[in-house]
């Protein structure tokens, strides 16, 4: 049987991108990153990248949405599906024209909630009979979780994507913080991290502190940080997953290479 390739719809605010499984190239992953227009919604651009993005030529009733929206995260046992839309509309009232989604994550016994605007969704359900759709965040939580095993040591994450930084932290199985910041200004950055590390009374010279996806002033915010956290690492994706074709693709994003290379 001939199983057809899923195509991954990355949606994020102001910029689009497809990938997709293609052994016949070295990465063995097609990506194809699409110019949105500004001033027009991402459902409108979604509908024109349909008429000229090459990868959204493919034939395929498939296809995973990677959508980078506010999430909130619930300890799987407390999860009712019948409180979830109370509750996020709660944390995140900016919710109009959106129908809300949950992930479960069971690695990691939570469950995310996310928006999905219902138009953007009505789009992609036109076009492809499996639709399924994640918080942009999930490949990277389950790929950093699995890192948190190594060693001993207590351990913080930034990660870095669209102008936003996500810090989070684990306790082996479970989430013990999680939040997202504006990160534009490398003294915010620096200031919202070192507020987390306090909170969670992690060790100045031996805990650890990971960095990872699009840092910007990387050298500024590096130097910055080591004047008060002695153990700080960027994750290198090239390092990471053993030089892998996929890392060197320009422009593809560490949630996508997560996603393919986990």
């Amino acid at each position: 049987m001939n199983i057809q390739p899923r195509i991954t719809i990355r949606v994020s605010k102001g910029s689009l991108a497809f990938a997709m499984a293609d052994s016949r190239t070295e990465a063995k992953v097609a990506f194809e990153p699409y110019t949105a227009k500004s001033g027009v919604s991402m459902a409108a651009n979604l509908r024109d990248a349909f008429k000229t993005a090459n990868l959204l030529q493919v034939p395929t009733h498939r296809a995973l949405v990677l959508i980078d929206a506010p999430t909130l995260l619930i300890p799987i046992e407390e999860f009712q599906e019948a409180n979830a839309e109370t509750l996020y509309t709660h944390c995140y009232p900016n919710t109009e024209g959106a129908v809300i989604m949950s992930n479960v994550l069971p690695e990691m016994n939570a469950v995310a909630l996310f928006a999905v605007n219902k138009d953007l969704k009505m789009v992609v359900e036109d076009h492809y009979q499996e639709a399924k759709f994640s918080a942009l965040m999930r490949p990277v939580w389950s790929y950093l979780h699995h890192r948190h095993f190594i060693g001993n040591r207590r351990k913080l994450f930034a990660h870095f994507h669209d102008g936003r930084m996500e810090v989070f932290s684990f306790e082996r199985n479970r989430f013990i913080f999680a939040n997202s910041f504006d990160a534009k200004h490398t003294t915010d950055v620096v200031y919202f991290i070192l507020f987390v590390w306090k909170q969670l009374a992690l060790d100045q010279q031996k805990d650890e502190l990971y960095l990872s996806g699009s840092l910007g002033s990387q050298d500024e915010l590096l130097n910055a940080l080591r004047l008060y956290v002695e153990k700080v690492t960027v994750v290198n994706p090239s390092a990471d997953f053993n030089r892998a074709p996929l890392t060197q693709v320009r422009g593809i994003t560490f949630d996508l290479l997560t996603l393919y290379l986990s």
